[in-house]
């Protein structure tokens, strides 16, 4: 049976990013031949990494990981939308639906590790797209990812809307006994008409807040970040206090927030989404996001309130596990009557 030719010579590494990108200008992402597309509906398309961990600048941290690129979350709020058009792929339903497969992220992250130049720096896992979702039930690079760094004793923090994270507690139990693991779980509301409308792929905010819990009662340092409270959707205060009583309830050991910013690719899927939607919001957020973020002072007032919020329910703010919350002053109202 005559059998069509691969796109790709794979042999024994596959196609590289900058395979993909250069495949996709010439012929849109319906020329990834290759990708397999599975029960979800999105597209999975294996690559070869050159590296694995990855050098950044401006941001808590130096060093990342991200396994896979693309997130079938289909968070409509997430920065990484833009992200997609390094590969020629766009930030809308392909950011979703075409998902980069680093099928030898394990092995390259190994042999870098063992570098004599690598210091054991702390690294960020998951901040690109989710390295927990769906299909790493199948790949499990994450899961390789961790024990390559518990083997070299790294420090690491991983940020996720996956709760099979708790799949991989047995690792994070004991890399925490030798160096620092935390565990950020994003968990941005538990409104329902919110979660429903933003992030249309992820489990239920209760069952990620379930999954801290088993983090914590295992010993791991876990908490939630309220990452982004979106204007209007996630913003209210009755809304922000369900939210932060829940993490509570929860035995979340901190938690943070930041509202929501947009910019490039980002900006302009979320300004779709709300043209349809939301008609009548579009003036309202182009005047809240005249630029990247949102006012400074509408950010002080939803801090502000989250302040209130940690020390009414016992919680401590992100990176300040022992420090009380100063609190200076209680907004009546979230700005923009949001």
């Amino acid at each position: 049976m005559p059998t069509s030719p691969l796109l790709f010579d794979l042999g024994g590494s596959g196609p590289t990013t900058r395979d993909i990108a250069r495949t996709v200008k010439q012929g849109g992402s319906d020329a990834l031949t290759e990708a397999e597309r599975r029960a979800d509906r999105a597209r999975y398309q294996e690559v070869a990494c050159r590296s694995a961990l990855n050098a950044v600048k401006g941001m808590p941290f130096d060093w990342t990981l991200n396994p896979y690129r693309g997130c079938t979350h289909g968070c409509h709020y997430c920065y990484a939308r833009r992200y997609h058009a390094q590969f020629e792929l766009n930030a809308d339903d392909e950011f979703a639906s075409v998902i980069l497969v680093k099928k030898n992220f394990v092995d390259v992250l190994t042999r870098e590790l063992a570098r004599p130049s690598w210091k054991g720096e702390y690294v960020a896992v998951g901040t690109a797209t989710d390295c927990y979702q769906p299909i790493e039930g199948h790949y499990k690079l994450t899961r390789g990812a961790i024990a390559a760094l518990l083997r070299a004793r790294n420090p690491i923090g991983i940020v996720t809307k996956g709760p099979m994270v708790v799949r991989d507690r047995d690792l994070l139990v004991e890399l925490s006994k030798v160096a620092t693991a935390t565990v950020y779980v994003s968990v941005p509301t538990v409104d329902e008409h919110a979660w429903e409308l933003l992030e249309p792929g992820t489990a239920h905010p209760l069952q990620r807040l379930r999954a801290v819990r088993e983090l914590v009662d295992a010993g791991i340092n876990a908490g939630v970040l309220m990452n982004p409270i979106v204007p209007g959707f996630s913003s209210s205060r009755a809304k922000l206090e369900r939210t932060v009583k829940a993490i509570a309830d929860h035995g979340a050991r901190f938690v943070g927030c930041n509202v929501m910013f947009l910019e490039d690719g980002t900006r302009a899927h979320f300004m779709r989404f709300l043209e349809t939607e939301f008609p009548s919001w579009v003036p309202r957020y182009e005047r809240l996001y005249e630029k990247k973020y949102a006012p400074q002072d509408y950010r002080k007032q939803v801090q502000g309130m989250i302040r209130l919020l940690q020390e009414r329910y016992g919680l401590p703010p992100r990176g300040e596990p022992h420090e009380k919350p100063d609190v200076r002053s209680e907004p009546e109202q979230v700005g923009f009557a949001w």
